[in-house]
């Protein structure tokens, strides 16, 4: 037996087992810009989320709000208001 080829067929055995581990896995892939989903999606469970409010700083413009009116509440001497 010659050592190069004891040599090499690790290598190839390691890269066939990479390759089959590889085809094997079924996970999405970006190929030209397109991402391809796996060869399991048709059994994969469905997500579904809500959409959510069309101005994202809804609760932001609420605590500005409530700050002045307690600002003003306090300038005239009035106790604020409690939620």
């Amino acid at each position: 037996m010659n050592i190069s080829q004891l040599v090499r067929r690790p290598q190839v055995m390691l890269v066939g087992l990479a390759l089959t581990a590889a085809a094997a896995t079924g996970c999405q892939t970006t190929l030209g810009g397109q991402t391809l989903p796996s060869a399991y999606y048709l059994k994969d469970d469905v997500q579904y989320f809500k959409a959510g409010p069309e101005f994202k700083l809804t609760n932001t413009v609420r605590a500005l709000d409530e700050y002045k009116l307690e600002q003003q509440a306090l300038q005239s001497g009035t106790e604020p208001a409690q939620p």
